[in-house]
């Protein structure tokens, strides 16, 4: 039980030094009242919705799925820096040359890619919800234009790509096979 707490320990701090990386560049230039409120709630959504993401691995005791989601995130996140780096792109606002891609989406779209390829559409129909609130956020916000939000989109669920499987909650099969007078029934049950 300790291990397990360490680790999500380190899961979650991990994933709070990558939110907050993604927070301190920000700079908010002249927005509407309601424009700071669109980025206010995706900057929540931001930490929110991998956080719950990993939270919900570690109620249902799924380490495998939280470790997989971490790696994923690790990959996302690089690439998106990676490319800010070598691209420089001019954010909408001018404020920077961080626009491409959009690390808010790339994160939040990797958490709701991960839900859905571990857990799920019907699981998964919410976060896709919030993280497409969080993308049109980082454009109401002029910090991205569509196609930084569209290749974040497509980092974060590239990513899951790699490293995510399906959630097996079934350890127990029967099954049951007839052929020309033959009988066979089969057990099988996955550790």
């Amino acid at each position: 039980m300790k291990s397990i707490f360490f680790k999500y320990t380190i899961y979650f701090l991990l994933l709070l030094c990558i939110a907050s990386t993604n927070l301190n560049a920000q700079e908010n230039y002249e927005l509407s009242s309601s424009q700071e409120t669109t980025q206010q709630i995706g900057n929540v959504v931001l930490i929110a919705l991998p956080t719950a993401t990993l939270a919900t691995s570690a109620i249902i005791g799924d380490t495998k799925g939280a470790w997989q989601f971490t790696k994923g995130l690790i990959v996302s996140e690089a690439i998106t820096y990676a490319l800010k780096i070598g691209v420089k792109k001019q954010r909408p606002d001018l404020s920077n040359e961080n626009s491409f891609p959009s690390g808010h989406t790339s994160t939040t779209f990797h958490s709701a890619g991960f839900i859905h390829r571990r857990y799920g559409l019907k699981y998964s129909i919410p976060a896709y919800l919030l993280a497409g609130f969080t993308a049109a956020s980082r454009i109401d916000a002029k910090k991205h234009d569509l196609l930084d939000v569209l290749t974040g989109a497509v980092i974060g669920l590239g990513s899951n790509l790699i490293f995510t499987s399906e959630y097996q909650q079934e350890h127990l099969q029967l099954t049951f096979n007839s052929y020309e007078e033959n009988y066979l029934l089969g057990f099988t049950f996955k550790f």
